[in-house]
């Protein structure tokens, strides 16, 4: 169906900009209020839109642009939140080349979609109860399993949406084979045919080509994909779509309980009081009563954005009503503490099955000790510095818990940001500026020197210099520092400084 058709289609559709572009062909109609839709579209939809992203002028330019670059083929705006579109939403859609068409305030959006979901399933009679009860459905907010039942019911086609943890998020009663997450993250190409007890069951990822697999959701159909007719192919696509929606949807749901989760992080984070974190606790339904464990992800920037890292992490630790955000890219979450212990083994078992959705890139967890409301912080630092032990060990995934951490390491958890810093800089800050302004290497060799707990000869042998010249290094390092490396405490701050890089 092309754009210009809409026009003579009894839906009440205004065109307000972008006649050139009305032969552009309509796919899908995909209705949505976020600010950057992009990975939830594929092209060739036409976007409705009641506005509500909207917050300021500038937001226009991100919304339109993002459409351009999926690809649309126009966008539907409702008059009811503005009375029309605002002329900002109009000079990005002439920008950018995106036709605008206006739906009157007594116009639902309900109607537009079902009406031009009928037009566009013309020809796929087999499928068209399916696809305009699937949009019922959602429109009705039931969710993802009564639109699997339908496509049940009506093309005999049992479906589970599963994450990539193994998760079965909806389908049928009877689960399908724990195989297929398996065989989900490890199949070179989708869709992937797994045989299982001589049945045949067809894998499907929702957003293989903007979402890393180790964090997207995929769908199973029993049945072999390649004997199906192309109708029934095509519907995986749109139903992916659809699935898409939802899980965004869920997340819009979840926006208020996340936002919060992100503040409670960055509260943390920045050495806030314990009486004002205890306060927000209370906002993210972990109560201040109970006793928390912190958890810390980090993950290489080609394998997950740091959204999808959140999202991950939160898979990982489902169930357990993990409070996520993210700090300078890195996920962070505080769960109810585990009463029987297991918490390091569930997240080592689950990131290990995880691992080939990885494609090789790395995915490093720490997990803190149990601490009460006002621990919180010591229990984030203690998770980020075992997350970045795990991360040294340059293994596809690797789970590093509080016990395996040296006890100063413990301690210096506890410290303020701004005093660890300050400590830092000003026993290490003048000889990195040295070794940088004289091609010199007085830190390593403070390193190393302290590493063999003073040695002369070892050190020397370890750095391949004469032991006169480790001399004159180590004199240098004590004039410039005004330490003295044969006394013990002198030799602890310098280890302590060594460690908090």
């Amino acid at each position: 169906m092309r754009l210009r058709s809409l026009l003579t289609m009894d839906l009440g559709l205004e065109l307000v900009t972008g006649e050139d572009e009305l032969d552009r062909f309509v796919r899908w109609v995909v209705t949505t209020d976020m600010l950057d839709p992009s990975r939830y579209l594929s092209g060739g939809e036409l976007v409705l839109t009641g506005l509500q992203w909207r917050l300021e002028p500038e937001d226009s330019e991100i919304f339109v642009r993002a459409l351009a670059r999926a690809g649309v083929a126009g966008l539907a705006a409702g008059d009811a939140r503005y009375g029309g579109a605002p002329p900002d939403v109009v000079e990005a859609c002439q920008r950018h080349r995106i036709p605008l068409f206006r739906v009157r305030e007594d116009v639902a959006f309900a109607q537009v979609t079902e009406t031009l979901t009928r037009n566009l399933s013309t020809g796929r009679a087999a499928d068209l109860t399916a696809i305009l009860d699937r949009h019922r459905q959602l429109v009705s907010g039931t969710g993802l399993g009564s639109v699997l039942e339908l496509i049940e019911r009506d093309l005999g086609m049992r479906c589970w949406v599963v994450s990539s943890t193994g998760r079965v998020v909806a389908g049928p009663v009877s689960p399908p084979p724990v195989e297929v997450t398996a065989a989900f993250l490890n199949a070179r190409r989708l869709p992937h045919v797994l045989v299982h007890d001589r049945a045949r069951y067809s894998l499907f990822a929702v957003d293989e080509h903007s979402t890393s697999r180790a964090a997207d959701w995929f769908m199973v159909f029993e049945g072999d994909c390649r004997d199906w007719p192309e109708e029934r192919r095509t519907l995986t696509g749109e139903l992916a779509a659809v699935v898409s929606l939802e899980r965004a949807r869920i997340d819009d749901r979840q926006s208020a309980e996340g936002r919060l989760a992100q503040e409670l992080i960055e509260l943390i984070v920045s050495d806030a009081k314990p009486a004002e974190i205890i306060s927000r606790l209370e906002l993210t339904g972990l109560g201040p009563a109970e006793t928390y464990i912190a958890v810390a992800a980090g993950a290489e920037a080609e394998a997950l954005r740091p959204g999808e890292l959140r999202v991950l992490l939160r898979e990982i630790l489902y169930g357990k009503r993990p409070a996520a955000g993210v700090v300078d890219g890195e996920a962070i979450a505080l769960i109810p503490a585990d009463p029987d212990g297991t918490i390091i083994t569930e997240i080592h078992r689950a990131v290990t099955a995880l691992e080939p959705g990885l494609r090789g890139a790395r995915l490093s967890i720490g997990v803190s000790g149990i601490v009460d409301g006002e621990g919180l912080r010591g229990a984030v630092e203690e998770a980020r510095y075992a997350r970045r032990l795990a991360e040294g060990r340059h293994q596809p995934t690797s789970v590093v818990g509080h016990d395996e951490l040296a006890t100063h390491m413990l301690l210096l958890a506890s410290v303020p940001d701004e005093v660890r810093r300050m400590f830092r800089l000003r026993l290490l800050d003048p000889l990195s500026s040295y070794d940088q302004e004289n091609r010199a290497d007085l830190v390593h060799t403070l390193e190393t020197f302290l590493q063999v707990s003073g040695s002369w000869t070892k050190c020397a042998e370890l750095l391949h210099v004469h032991v006169n010249t480790l001399r004159y290094r180590i004199q240098r390092i004590e004039e410039l520092t005004g330490r003295d490396l044969s006394r013990l405490e002198d030799r602890v701050d310098f280890f302590l400084a060594l460690a908090l890089r």
